[in-house]
């Protein structure tokens, strides 16, 4: 197919998947409404498993060098620390969040685009869309008011939780639109708090102040104010919060930006649309609670770029396809979910229901299981597709499962390889024999065979046996996909698991 991907939207989201698409030398048109990319940063955590995946794309280096790594989450009430979550203790090559301003995340990520011959078109909104089973035409409109008629074979709709493209497929965001009120301000700060860890407090009257610590003086601070509250943001209001919620630690001396937001919960009931995609806030949108909505717009886009690559080659099915609704779906309702309950723990207004929440705080978060759960939950690294219908399991119950994401195995060069390969990784655990050639994939020998096997071109020496260890699975193969997730799951010599992927994610022959 001839006509490129057109891709709404040039945020964090719609510069991913654009990015995913041209490094898999597909055609793509990125179109954003805005003139000038945003000055505004909205988010500015990075997670581990993002950054997992930014590694694989090759601008995990550019961005921790823009911020500062947080390996702590702490909970202050009346003057004392309730709980400190260390985030170093999760399961992940990266074991800490990047504080970054998101108009970097996105200097970065549409640097990493023009190196694939790809420049954001600005000024240009969709107006109009239509579609048939062959391709999708949008309307587009030009800051000027001329419009066109572009041809494309598939549309991603990334323009945010206000998206034209979601309007244009004739669906809505479905959730709580009505909640806690909040004042937001990215500002140049004097304070005594450690760069390296995330902090909210707890007020006795007026609901939570977090604190997020960047790179410099810079300070992103959000304090809950009064629902019915039509004040306009100020420094001067920001200040004061400051004062009384963080005990006068913080002296604001100029203001990068200030706006007051209302929380809300929702997203659309299906993602795909016959050529069309939705992903990110088009998708779905939820508290600010643990720093987790650009992140889950980010794994959408890695979800579904190399899955969309495959269907503009025509050798993806329509089960892999759909896969992408059945994979992120779930993912965005528990985090709507978490990101609720933070927000409603973060804001009881009774006093007993403080009082218990502090206590059970403090004592949950001395215990190790529960600081693990809660250091996995907010760095997603517990994020798993086990119910996909792109993903065979296995008869046996190793370690690591059909539709878990592959962990790193120190002491290999597994890592390195699955960074540089675009497509699919065949890795092979112990000695087995030559398996026939299967299409689009590449394998990775992880014994101490000493050569190749038949028909693939890459190996990795594993003479301890430490992948094999690492996955619980001493003789077998696991197929991973371009996304990172295991596919596929074969025990000992039993390649049906493998051949069974195939069949669902390729077309009939």
């Amino acid at each position: 197919m001839s006509e490129p991907v057109l891709v709404v939207g040039a945020g964090p989201v719609g510069l991913a998947v654009a990015g995913e698409l041209a490094r898999r030398d597909v055609p793509v048109r990125v179109v954003d409404a805005l003139a000038a990319p945003t000055t505004e940063s909205r988010a500015i955590v990075v997670h581990a498993r993002s950054l997992e995946m930014l590694e694989r794309v090759g601008v995990l280096d550019d961005i921790v060098a823009s911020g500062i790594k947080a390996t702590g989450v702490e909970m202050h009430a009346s003057g004392r620390t309730l709980a400190r979550v260390e985030l170093d203790i999760v399961d992940s090559p990266h074991p800490y969040s990047v504080l970054t301003a998101q108009t970097e995340t996105e200097r970065i990520l549409a640097g990493n685009l023009a190196k694939h011959g790809v420049e954001v078109e600005r000024g240009v909104s969709l107006v109009g869309l239509e579609q048939d089973a062959d391709g999708v035409r949008a309307t587009l409109r030009a800051s000027d008011g001329r419009e066109e008629t572009v041809a494309a074979s598939w549309l991603v709709g990334a323009d945010g939780a206000h998206s034209a493209v979601r309007r244009q497929v004739g669906t809505a965001l479905e959730g709580s639109f009505h909640g806690e009120r909040f004042l937001m301000g990215d500002v140049h700060a004097e304070h005594d708090f450690d760069p390296r860890s995330m902090y909210t407090f707890f007020s006795a009257h007026d609901g939570p102040l977090m604190v997020f610590p960047m790179k410099g003086d810079r300070m992103r601070l959000i304090a809950q104010i009064p629902t019915a509250s039509t004040d306009e943001a100020s420094q001067e209001w920001l200040q004061r919060i400051t004062d009384e919620r963080a005990a006068g630690r913080i002296r604001i001396h100029d203001s990068l930006w200030l706006t007051c937001f209302e929380i809300r919960h929702a997203q659309v009931p299906q993602y795909r649309f016959g050529r069309v995609f939705l992903a990110g806030d088009a998708a779905h949108i939820h508290s600010p609670a643990g720093g987790q909505g650009m992140n889950t717009g980010l794994q959408d886009a890695f979800n579904l770029g190399w899955k969309l690559a495959a269907g503009y080659r025509g050798t993806a099915s329509e089960t892999l396809l759909d896969s992408y609704h059945a994979e992120r779906h779930p993912v965005a309702a528990r985090v709507i979910e978490f990101s609720t309950r933070l927000t409603h723990l973060s804001t009881l207004a009774n006093p007993v229901a403080q009082h218990l929440r502090n206590a059970l705080l403090h004592t949950a978060t001395g215990l190790g299981p529960t600081r693990h759960a809660l250091a996995e939950e907010t760095e997603e690294t517990t994020v798993a597709y086990h119910d996909s219908p792109a993903v065979v399991g296995s008869a046996v119950r190793p370690k690591v499962r059909g539709g878990d994401h592959l962990p790193d195995v120190p002491g290999t060069e597994l890592r390195s390889v699955l960074s540089a390969e675009t497509g699919h990784v065949l890795v092979t655990l112990g000695a087995l024999p030559a398996v026939a050639e299967l299409p689009g994939v590449r394998q990775v020998l992880l014994a101490d065979t000493g050569a190749p096997v038949d028909g693939f071109d890459a190996v990795v020496a594993d003479p301890d046996g430490r992948a094999a260890a690492r996955l619980g699975l001493s003789r077998g193969r696991v197929l991973v996909r371009p996304d990172g997730y295991v596919g596929a799951l074969a025990e000992g010599e039993d390649d049906r698991p493998v051949r069974a992927y195939w069949e669902l994610t390729t077309p009939a022959r």
